[in-house]
């Protein structure tokens, strides 16, 4: 199937700043950008980059006044959500290079903490695909999805202890349990069709079965109809645009999810 994202995001600010980005989805395992734009406006001289974690950015400086970031892609992805019900724990031993960085603490997911509390949520399940599901079932049932919550920028700890959250909040917390189940564990931003209220969104990909496996506790059924735009060891990694310097905050964020029957013909 096709998805057509899009998304503006406005500033107004008196003086310019150093900006980087991080909006473009690029082409992986299971999606394909086959048309994308992105408009600045007024136009400012950008550099792009590959961060270590493969996602693309864009640095800038922002002109004084009125500034507008504005993208779309065409993004084909798999008919059916990616099912690897039943994948096996990977023993860290055999673990691929790239992929044992996701088993450490960061900033946002306190790993070292959750190992017991992990544990007893998985109980018997078996060991990979299945513990992973049991924890994810378990955020949905224990924490409140809220997002108005008045919470801001909780690490899994504090989460646990709130038991409210959006979206990131969500994802570092399962994080964090399995990685204190030594299943690597990573976070994702991008786009998801049918969010309601639509905005960017975040889940989180466990290493099971050979592969990255997406799971989301913030929602009840996984349409599977996402678009990746970052991954990271959690929120501080894939920041959809970092700001440096005095804060700026936007004056407006409207993103689009919407199915189409495919990129305009040439």
């Amino acid at each position: 199937m096709w998805l057509r994202t899009g998304c503006e995001i406005e500033f107004s600010e008196s003086l310019p700043a150093p900006f980087v980005l991080m909006l473009r989805p690029r082409s992986g395992r299971r999606q394909w950008v086959a048309r994308e734009t992105y408009v600045l406006c007024p136009s400012v001289p950008a550099m792009e980059y590959t961060d270590s974690y493969g996602n693309l950015c864009q640095r800038l400086m922002s002109p004084p006044g009125r500034f507008l970031i504005r993208t779309s892609a065409d993004v084909f992805i798999p008919d059916e959500s990616d099912d690897a019900e039943g994948g096996s724990f990977v023993e860290v031993q055999d673990l691929p290079d790239d992929v044992l960085t996701y088993l450490l603490p960061s900033r946002y997911c306190e790993s070292d903490r959750f190992m017991q509390m992990a544990w007893s949520i998985v109980e018997d399940a078996r060991p990979g695909y299945d513990q992973v599901a049991r924890i994810t079932a378990w955020i949905r049932e224990h924490v409140r999805f809220n997002p108005d919550s008045p919470h801001f920028q909780l690490s899994a700890v504090e989460l646990n202890q709130a038991r409210e959250g959006v979206c990131r909040e969500f994802a570092h917390l399962g994080i964090a349990l399995c990685r204190g189940l030594c299943i690597p564990a990573r976070m994702v931003v991008g786009f998801l069709h049918g969010l309601e209220p639509m905005d960017f969104h975040a889940w989180f990909e466990a290493y099971v079965g050979g592969r990255w496996v997406a799971f989301d506790a913030t929602q009840k059924e996984d349409s599977g109809k996402r678009v990746t735009v970052a991954c990271g060891r959690d929120a501080a990694d894939v920041a959809i645009f970092n700001q440096f310097g005095p804060p700026m905050y936007p004056s407006r964020i409207a993103v689009t999810v919407e199915e189409v029957d495919g990129p305009p013909a040439v």
